[in-house]
């Protein structure tokens, strides 16, 4: 007996437009895109000034808000000073781009050691990229687990690596400094 295999499209799987963090006056902080949909860079700030100012006076801090916005859904939370936006279609899941949204913020928390705020972001630039890289390639999905995606940015792939858990703030940003030197580098 032979086995089927399924050849699943982009279509079938559920994607993701963009992913944002902006500063509490909605400027940049880390943002990448994965659709066409705003061709320029211009069109990507207006968006990004656009759903900054929609969703700026609820109150997601306690836990993710779900807004319709320009046929898209936008999923957000606010920490502190930084507010997390997941964008995706119209017609995708709530409850996954939610799992998204959460994945991001808490994988953040966990490398930033609870310390989400738009100073130390910044600090650590480098490893929010590298989060928002495990989690969503290409507008596919790949990863929600907050410690899977805290852990896989933390630790390199070297065999004996200390644990993310067990290693000091400092050997964690020395391991994932290393990381994303080593992805430059290939």
């Amino acid at each position: 007996m032979g086995h089927e295999f399924r050849d699943y499209s982009r279509e079938s799987c559920p994607t993701v437009k963009n992913i944002l963090l902006l500063d509490s006056e909605g400027k940049r902080v880390a943002v990448k895109y994965y659709s066409d949909d705003w061709q320029t860079h211009a069109a990507k700030l207006a968006f990004e000034k656009s759903v900054f100012t929609k969703t700026l006076k609820t109150n997601a801090r306690s836990e993710a808000e779900i807004t319709m916005f320009d046929g898209y859904i936008v999923v957000y939370k606010f920490i502190h000073d930084l507010h997390f936006f997941v964008t995706a279609g119209d017609d995708e899941n709530e409850l996954i781009l939610a799992s998204v949204l959460q994945g991001f913020t808490e994988s953040v928390a966990l490398l930033l050691r609870n310390d989400v705020e738009k100073r130390t972001a910044l600090e650590n630039l480098d490893l929010i990229l590298l989060c928002i890289d495990e989690i969503v390639d290409g507008g596919i999905i790949l990863e929600t687990d907050p410690n899977n995606i805290a852990g896989k940015v933390a630790t390199n792939a070297v065999d004996g690596a200390v644990p993310f858990s067990e290693q000091t703030i400092s050997q964690a940003l020395a391991t994932a400094r290393e990381h994303l030197a080593r992805s430059l580098l290939k």
